[in-house]
């Protein structure tokens, strides 16, 4: 599983979970896969993340970082 984000949200009028990934979102129109399971949504976009990368590289583009949350420290909890 890869570090990137992922989006995934129910659509009524097509009955699916649409995939978006937020660090791609100015380089791949969004959303970018889908799935009629959230599980199959979250495998889709895992395959789509992993293509996107395989090609930027192979074709020596730069690649997005992953963003990442950072860890609220124990200080910051024990103030609550």
């Amino acid at each position: 599983m890869s570090q990137y984000s992922m989006v995934i949200q129910w659509l009524e009028e097509d009955r699916l979970f649409l995939v978006t990934i937020p660090e791609f979102a100015d380089l791949v129109m969004m959303p970018c896969t889908h799935g009629k399971t959230r599980a199959e949504a979250i495998h889709n976009g895992e395959e789509v993340i992993e293509m996107y990368l395989e090609a930027w590289q192979a074709e020596g583009e730069s690649i997005p970082e992953p963003i990442t949350l950072q860890a609220v420290s124990s200080k910051v909890l024990s103030n609550r």
